[in-house]
């Protein structure tokens, strides 16, 4: 089953680094072409030269609304079509809320939620007058238990669990799945704000998986078939205890 997704556009978002590279990677080995979605332009430059075709660059920045609104139209105008929509773009706050400011928890609220649903809502009437398609959204065992270091994050979490839940019961009879991950803590760029003793610990316990190995998940629930959809798959470290 090397080519499982041979033919298939993706869009994935949040591609530049960490889980959404991870999965750009896997799906493109996979044989799909990806639209690389992320706001660092030299980044993507890099990595679709890399690729030879079949890595797409999509530079946007999901936080500024006018092009956010726009992000779908013009995938379309570079595709044609969009068979999987990866809702992957997220960002991460830590520690006690009384130490957070409200521009930061606004700007986490917003790209952890409020850009996950207007992409979902953007890409589905596309996907509905075509009669399929699968979007996949990156939420967090942190969308499953209520982490007291992060209770911002949580919250964040536990409404893209619960949007993703009942979007996936709205428009299932319309040939569209709807799925999401749920990892643990990732070796990658967002644990950077995590507190030292907490991520030397997690590291010291083998507490944290690599980003491939979300991508392999993804995978997984893409390439079930049509008659089956995943609702949410929880990949942990075997050492991650919450």
């Amino acid at each position: 089953m090397a080519n499982e997704l041979e033919g298939k556009i993706a869009v994935i978002t949040g591609a530049g680094s960490g889980i959404g590279l991870a999965t750009a990677e896997t799906l493109m080995s996979a044989g799909a072409t990806v639209v690389m979605v992320d706001r660092n332009e030299a980044a993507l430059a890099s990595l679709t030269s890399k690729w030879n075709g079949k890595a797409i660059a999509q530079v946007t920045d999901l936080l500024d609304t006018e092009q956010c609104d726009a992000l779908v139209p013009q995938i379309l105008a570079k595709t044609g079509r969009i068979d999987i929509f990866h809702c992957n773009a997220g960002t991460y706050i830590g520690g006690d809320l009384v130490d957070t400011d409200a521009a930061t928890i606004d700007r986490m609220l917003n790209l952890n939620v409020n850009v996950v649903i207007k992409n979902v809502h953007a890409v589905l009437p596309h996907m509905i007058e075509r009669g399929g398609g699968d979007i996949v959204v990156t939420c967090s065992v942190a969308g499953h238990s209520a982490i007291k270091p992060e209770p911002v994050y949580s919250a964040s979490k536990w409404a893209i669990t619960c949007f993703t839940q009942t979007t996936r019961r709205q428009v299932n009879r319309h040939g569209v799945r709807v799925s999401q991950v749920s990892p643990g803590p990732v070796n990658s760029a967002l644990l950077a704000d995590w507190q030292p003793e907490r991520l030397q610990a997690a590291i010291d316990d083998g507490a944290l998986i690599e980003p491939s190995e979300v991508a392999a998940a993804v995978l997984f629930i893409l390439s079930r078939p049509r008659n089956v959809t995943i609702h949410d798959m929880i990949v942990l470290p075997t050492n991650f205890d919450v």
